[in-house]
């Protein structure tokens, strides 16, 4: 049976309750559990507060996003089983990543003119198609060979990871690929971007202060609205630098097993997180 008096009161609301006076146990039960569920319809879903202010997400694609090195490997396999090739492709994969880090080097440092990535890219290959004695590939090969960067595996969780944070936020590439590499590795692999940003834009590599000024410049929105997403601390650390808020997306298989990888905490990010559902969770998407 219901307390007397309070049956007829279907509209009680906590302020009402209170202005009334209400003291009955009822009565306070209510008010108090439509103010818990008030409470609750306002907090993020996850329960972790949201970064304030942040509209857009900028994205490190190489290593964050994408798996270079395991694509590399697989690639490199299927071209040794066609041309009957005995390559040690894990070697391969990561001299060819090390030649694209000190092309961009030189760029910065002056030491060569502009030249996007996919044509330093190109540059290394050749290297290592020497280096590796690597012999009966047609020119035509070659360049389908260098165009595997445009065909890169992204991590499992980055398509459904960047559609979830897509609903609320800006996402966007910030990377030192070129625009068309960007582009092209996006429509094979379905990565929903918003809009491809690249240090091509700038002119400049990351991680130069240009590339982040260009990309806020670019969407109209002031450094701290924007969050620079990344799973190297050089490229975070110098993002912030320019006033981009920070997440760390650790990629402790980048390199492939066994490797050394640092994944020591670092409280200067804003966020840490081991993959873009567990950043789209502690951003209360």
């Amino acid at each position: 049976m219901a307390a007397a008096g309070n049956e007829k009161r279907p509209g009680l609301t906590r302020r009402k309750a209170l202005l009334a006076g209400a003291s009955s146990p009822l009565a306070l039960a209510l008010a108090g559990k439509m103010g818990d569920e008030a409470a609750a319809a306002q907090a993020p879903a996850t329960g972790t507060p949201l970064v304030a202010g942040v509209k857009a997400l900028t994205f490190d694609v190489f290593g964050t996003v994408v798996d270079w090195r395991s694509s590399i490997i697989r690639e490199g396999q299927r071209v040794g089983k066609l041309k009957g090739l005995d390559i040690h492709w894990a070697t391969f994969a990561d001299r060819w990543a090390a030649t694209y880090g000190r092309g961009t080097r030189q760029v910065r440092e002056g030491k060569l003119p502009w030249t996007k990535v996919d044509q330093l890219l190109r540059a290394g290959l050749e290297e290592l198609l020497e280096e590796f004695a690597i012999t009966g590939l047609t020119p035509t090969e070659v360049d389908d060979l260098n165009r595997v960067w445009e065909r890169l595996s992204p991590w499992p969780d980055a398509v459904p990871g960047l559609e979830r944070l897509r609903s609320r936020h800006i996402v966007a590439t910030l990377s030192n690929g070129n625009v068309s590499l960007l582009v092209n590795l996006a429509k094979h692999t379905n990565l929903p971007w918003d809009c491809v940003l690249s240090s091509e834009l700038a002119r400049h590599y990351k991680p130069d202060r240009e590339v982040y000024e260009t990309a806020a410049a670019l969407l109209s929105l002031p450094s701290e609205s924007i969050m620079m997403v990344a799973s190297h601390k050089y490229d975070l650390r110098a993002a912030k630098g320019v006033g981009f808020r920070t997440a760390w997306v650790t990629r402790p298989m980048e390199h492939g097993p066994g490797r050394k990888v640092d994944t020591a905490p670092d409280d200067s990010f804003d966020i840490t997180a081991s993959d873009f559902l567990d950043l789209a969770h502690k951003l209360g998407v």
